[in-house]
């Protein structure tokens, strides 16, 4: 059964507790078990809570024997973003200078989760603030791809990607600004949602985003290992269930020869198997939707609000702002308490840092682009691939997308365009 269960979903593993097939407490232990075996190659797990999880199981167990059992995930251990804010545990966003805050409230997503009866192992690694797509800080370090430890797991919720490809946990939660389910989602080979424009709350998430534009982008939900376990998620943690609909008079725009930007014939081989898979019942097209060509733009204007200053001002603390000094002092001589990826990614933001006029008409570009994408996507499925290649080796993902000859243009149009305008996304891993 050990063996088995790591391999199973939070569904499966929350009817198997319920019906007393396996207990809490075996099921927690067999995760705790192979984390504490594997972890430390992968570095996907930065704080456990294992001490408490097996209590809190034992109790389910005895809830479970007196009929006081309730919640869907009742008993079913599951992990959790470190960006996450959890009763008793850190929310550092891979600041040393945060790593003695203990918080003393549940991010409210979380709460809705303990609500319904899931026991949390523990925190998975982000980089800085989730604020650039690979995985790494200076307080927790790098997060290696299970497939390849020379490869990355993406970000920002690259310890949630890690930890559900290796089985670590039943069913994980993550965040998405700017790809950052679907980059882990997508190189770790897993199931992962993105939920759309202010579908889910944002408090308790750190950092925190007050920004309209930035908040239309943000969205949470499952990283996991089946698409039910990902629907389940956003049932408990979204305000309202989405609508049942009718696919059958949905068309589905499938971008393969109009996708324009370059992929490998690895994302072109599995966009082929979708379309095979998709058109005995499904009407296929194949053409750009509007603003396909503006909305990396359109992020990372909308990223560089402010040149990213509130961003700068976490990272520093206390301290004054020096970005280019500390990029300096880590690239040279690793000597700065913050990783060279966030002064890079921050200096970019303050180059990109739009003027009053152009967030005018970045405004305007969005309110009418809502309408017309809206109009556009009645009956209507986007399939595009989330990254050009599979998983590359660490530190190329950064060099793609932060880059000062601005290819991001080239490289994010797949992920921007559901950020950009607050859509719904899921990623399936093609076999």
């Amino acid at each position: 059964m050990k063996e088995k269960l790591l391999d199973m979903d939070a569904t499966k593993i929350a009817k198997l507790i319920s019906q007393n097939e396996i207990s809490s407490l075996e099921t927690t232990n067999t995760y705790i078990d192979f984390l504490e075996k594997v972890n430390p190659l992968i570095n996907c797990l930065v704080e456990d809570r294992f001490t408490e999880a097996r209590k809190e199981a034992q109790e389910a167990d005895r809830k479970l024997k007196a009929g006081e059992n309730k919640g869907r995930l009742f008993g079913v251990p599951i992990s959790m973003k470190e960006s996450f804010d959890v009763v008793g545990m850190r929310t550092t966003g891979g600041l040393p200078y945060r790593k003695d805050i203990i918080e003393k409230n549940d991010a409210e997503l979380v709460a809705r989760l303990k609500n319904e009866g899931a026991i949390i192992l523990g925190k998975t690694n982000t980089p800085v603030l989730c604020y650039y797509q690979e995985t790494d800080n200076n307080l927790y370090g790098l997060t290696n791809n299970p497939w390849n430890l020379a490869h990355t797991v993406g970000g920002s919720s690259g310890g949630e990607g890690a930890i559900m490809a290796i089985g670590g946990a039943s069913v994980g939660v993550g965040g998405d600004i700017g790809g950052s389910i679907r980059f882990p989602s997508h190189f770790n080979g897993v199931v992962g949602f993105k939920s759309g424009d202010k579908q889910v709350s944002h408090i308790g998430s750190y950092p925190p985003i007050e920004e309209p534009l930035q908040l239309q982008m943000l969205g949470f939900g499952g990283i996991a290992k089946s698409v039910r376990d990902t629907r389940m998620i956003n049932e408990i943690i979204a305000f309202k269930n989405p609508p049942n609909l009718d696919l059958d008079s949905f068309t589905v725009n499938i971008l393969y020869d109009n996708l324009k930007y370059p992929a490998n014939e690895l994302t072109m081989a599995a966009l082929k198997v979708v379309k095979d898979f998709l058109a005995p019942n499904f009407n296929i097209i194949d053409e750009k939707p509007p603003y396909y060509e503006e909305s990396a733009t359109l992020w990372q204007i909308i990223m560089s609000i402010d040149g990213a200053r509130e961003v700068a001002k976490m990272c520093f603390g206390s301290e004054p702002v020096h970005l280019v000094k500390e990029f300096l002092k880590e690239s040279i001589f690793n000597s700065s308490d913050l990783h060279r990826y966030i002064t890079r990614v921050l200096i970019t933001a303050n180059m990109m840092k739009p003027s009053t006029g152009k967030l005018n008409r970045v405004n305007r570009t969005i309110d009418e682009g809502n309408r017309i994408i809206a109009d556009y996507l009645e009956n209507k499925l986007l399939v595009l691939p989330v990254y050009h290649t599979p998983a590359p080796p660490h530190g190329r993902v950064m060099r793609e997308v932060f880059s000062p000859f601005m290819t991001f243009k080239k490289y994010m149009p797949f992920i921007a365009y559901a950020n950009t305008w607050g859509l719904p996304t899921l990623t399936l891993p093609i076999t």
